[in-house]
């Protein structure tokens, strides 16, 4: 018999956390006490958004990702709800898109200013009404725009098209009522076209997202199932919960027969809720639990043993809920593959956790960086309710190449056409790339919004022309000058590239020449 090893090789069998320093935290923040089994924390590459304390209903903060820090306590917040909130979730194709759902029994989505919240906001651009008992949890659709999925203590899961001219919109595009008992939490799979959820009934339930129509339905006696994922394309399903002896557990299931699961797994006798986080396109799932400071983290794969533990990253603070960064959000030059923002409610702070693949190289690592989700939807909201299923829209994370960003305007896409068109001949200065560029960014800047923003002269608007008078004013100002600095330093770079090719064209022109 030949030996084998008892590991198996893995590029992601090093992954360490790093816990960001004091100065790159968010202090003083305070933090909600509600006992809902959620994250109360949502991020994407421009925003942190928090659940906070406050009296007389429900508010939430939202600050910058770039200027953390103390934050001021009397620093605006997003405050129209009448209850508390219970969960709040980014757009994840519009990052000044934001949703909430309270006690109140209403879900309202809200527009972040470009800036952020300068003062307070209490009337959101829509309110979904619907429910008759407190919204515990929303989720995006993950390719389709503006669908979202809300569902609370009345058992129900409601769609909403959020495309509907209403402000304050009262009947949802679907009801779906197979649970008896509270939902407690939901997940999509990676087009969106199945939705899994977990019940206090202690069942698992897969059904078709848009028709809510029954797929399978399971359930494990030695299982109480709290949180559910549906693995991407692995045809797997993922759940955490506890034990018939209250030990937190682990149980991963066949997408197609939830009768017996796959693989069950205890892990300690805490009692602190497990957070479940799957990455796709390294196919690591991680688990946080509440109450503690640890974040274990393992490999998925499709044959057995299924599930490889990796690593854990221990603290010694304890968390009360998660934000996760999108992928596009993520600093590749260190080799990030997944960031946490930890809420540690005994200090007040929001702690981000970087997950790093150690390498020696400083270069762009591209069996690290697989094709990832955009912030570009794949369909719209009628689209999908007329029966499409679509993937999502896929980018690159490498340096210099182009984010894709939502289609607004005809000019943008036949841009990013020339631009693909340019690329493609190696050789040739990109100075239409630059002037294309250029063009885009100040035609921007004199696009009114939907709202009716002011007109905008010299890259200015009309309301912010006179000196800084408050503090919030004076933060403002401070942003657009890092802003227009960063952006400076971008068409800098640009051009030295633009200079080098030039001359590498006329070194080559000359050594044709004297050759000839």
């Amino acid at each position: 018999m030949t030996w084998r090893p008892q590991y198996r090789s893995s590029k992601f069998r090093h992954v360490f956390g790093k816990a960001a320093t004091k100065e790159n935290c968010f202090d003083g923040v305070p933090i909600t006490r509600s006992v809902q089994d959620n994250h109360f924390c949502a991020v994407n590459p421009r925003f942190v958004a928090i659940i906070t304390e406050c009296a007389g209903g429900g508010a939430f903060l939202v600050l910058s990702v770039s200027h953390p820090g103390k934050v001021d306590p009397h620093h605006p917040r997003v405050s129209g709800h009448r209850g508390n909130v219970l969960d709040i979730k980014w757009n994840p194709f519009n990052d000044y898109c934001i949703a909430s759902c309270s006690e109140d029994t209403t879900v309202k989505v809200w527009e972040i200013p470009p800036h952020g919240v300068l003062k307070t906001l209490t009337v959101p651009w829509k309110e979904l009404q619907g429910h008759s008992r407190r919204v515990g949890i929303i989720e995006w659709h993950p390719t389709a725009n503006n669908i979202l999925f809300s569902t609370a203590y009345d058992y129900q899961v409601m769609i909403w098209n959020l495309d509907s001219p209403e402000q304050v919109i009262k009947n949802p595009v679907r009801t779906i009522k197979h649970h008896t008992d509270v939902v407690l939490s939901m997940s999509f799979n990676t087009d969106g076209s199945l939705l899994a959820t977990t019940c206090r009934d202690r069942k698992i339930r897969l059904m078709e997202a848009r028709s809510g129509n029954m797929l399978q339905e399971g359930s494990c006696k030695t299982h109480k199932a709290s949180k559910v994922l549906i693995l991407g394309n692995m045809k797997m399903i993922f759940t955490s919960g506890t034990s018939r002896y209250n030990s937190r557990q682990f149980v991963l299931w066949d997408q197609d027969d939830l009768s017996t699961p796959l693989l069950e797994e205890n892990l300690d006798g805490s009692s602190g809720l497990l957070f479940p986080f799957y990455d796709p396109d390294t196919h690591m799932l991680y688990l946080a639990g509440k109450g503690d400071g640890s974040i274990r983290y393992y490999e998925i794969s499709s044959e057995k043993p299924y599930i490889q533990y990796l690593m854990e990253f221990r603290s010694h603070t304890p968390q009360k809920g998660m934000g996760v960064m999108p992928k596009r959000g993520l600093d590749v030059s260190s080799c990030e593959v997944f960031r946490f923002y930890k809420v540690v409610t005994v200090k007040s702070l929001i702690e981000p956790v970087s997950m790093i693949v150690p390498r020696r190289s400083e270069s762009y690592q591209e069996d690290i960086y697989p094709m990832t989700a955009s912030n570009r939807p794949a369909l719209t909201a009628d689209e999908w309710l007329s029966g499409v299923d679509k993937g999502p829209i896929l980018m690159s994370l490498k340096p210099g190449s182009e984010l894709t960003e939502p289609p607004s305007e005809t000019k943008a896409l036949a841009n990013s056409m020339d631009t693909r068109r340019s690329w493609s001949r190696p050789g040739i200065p990109q100075l239409s790339y630059i002037q294309d560029q250029q063009e885009a960014k100040e035609a921007s800047k004199l696009v009114e919004d939907d709202r009716g923003q002011t007109h905008v002269i010299n890259g200015e608007d009309l309301a912010l022309c006179s000196p800084p008078r408050t503090e919030n004013e004076l933060r403002l100002k401070f942003l657009k000058q890092q802003e227009e600095i960063r952006r400076l330093r971008e068409l800098l770079n640009q051009r030295d590239v633009c200079i080098k090719q030039l001359e590498l064209e006329i070194k080559n022109i000359k050594n044709s020449q004297m050759q000839s």
